[in-house]
């Protein structure tokens, strides 16, 4: 869900003029980042919170070049879920999966077959089945 996404929505559901609705979106936003500016934390209960993490400094290394970077000390804000939201969205994966999400099929008692045993009779086909993949290749 994108911004604009969430000022569609808020029209709809509360018959809003989308430029209403804009600026309330708007304004939610910049105090939500001028708490995190001033080191407040943020507290929306049933929804999660948020918070600054302080992080030193330390030596880098740019990845293309192999120079040393020094990368400076920062503060970053972190979210962190609560408990009603966390909740009420694993209920609801169980009901609708995320699009192009692969599930795991479900198997029962019967549709698990016993796993088959095989043995190795002679020396040759012990080293054929121990030999790693790259020397297999080179023979």
């Amino acid at each position: 869900m994108t911004k604009s996404d969430l000022i569609d929505v808020l029209c709809e559901t509360q018959k809003l003029p989308k430029g209403r609705a804009e600026l309330l979106v708007h304004v939610i936003f910049d105090a939500l980042e001028a708490a995190l500016k001033r080191g407040e934390r943020i507290e929306i209960r049933g929804f999660g919170s948020f918070e600054l993490r302080s992080y030193r400094g330390y030596d880098g290394r740019n990845p293309r070049t192999g120079s040393a970077v020094a990368v400076r000390p920062k503060r970053l804000p972190f979210f962190k879920v609560g408990k009603e939201l966390k909740e009420r969205v694993d209920a609801g994966r169980t009901t609708a999966p995320r699009a192009g999400a692969k599930r795991a099929p479900v198997t029962t008692e019967t549709d698990v077959a016993a796993p088959e045993t095989t043995n190795v009779t002679s020396d040759s086909d012990a080293d054929a089945t121990t030999t790693p993949r790259n020397a297999r290749a080179s023979a």
